[in-house]
């Protein structure tokens, strides 16, 4: 397992997909997963440090599970069949929890937990950035500084996604 630092989320263009952006710790390979608008949402919103009025989906999740006298130690990106990411939360070191990714990368940015994924996912779907590339990089970063959790929000329905 290879640990993964979360970029940001963006909106793909023309399809206006939403895509989280992971890049492994030690290493140069990217993994773009694409999610649903509220995800992209709520892991804009951890982390930009947003806190509602009242607590969203997963700020509940992340104080039940503490409240209930567990710990959420990691979460990991398992696997990628047909296209479609597989996550688990690792609670107490020994239970785990399906999940989707997207919902596990919302939980772990809350919890300050860290986020793993299987060598075999970034082998099939990671994307390895040579140096000259950083520029394109940089500027994502750029947008992901000026970009708000609202601009992921929609009002309509969602199309399938391969990551939730």
């Amino acid at each position: 397992m290879k640990e993964l630092d979360v970029l940001g989320v963006r909106v793909e263009m023309p399809t206006n997909n939403p895509i989280v952006l992971l890049r492994e710790r030690e290493g140069h390979r990217y993994l773009p997963i694409w999610i649903a608008a509220p995800e992209a949402t709520a892991i804009a919103y951890a982390q930009q440090g947003v806190q509602p009025p009242r607590p969203l989906t997963h700020d509940l999740m992340v104080t039940l599970i503490e409240d209930l006298g567990h710990r959420l130690d990691e979460v990991r990106i398992t696997r990628m069949q047909d296209n479609i990411f597989y996550a688990v939360l690792v609670l107490d070191g020994t239970t785990e929890i399906s999940a989707r990714p997207s919902d596990a990368i919302a939980l772990a940015l809350r919890a300050a937990t860290p986020i793993l994924a299987a060598e075999e996912v970034l082998d099939a779907a990671g994307v390895a950035m040579a140096v000259e590339d950083e520029d394109e990089v940089e500027r994502f970063r750029e947008f992901l500084d000026q970009v708000s959790a609202e601009d992921f929000e929609s009002g309509e329905g969602d199309p399938p996604r391969g990551g939730d």
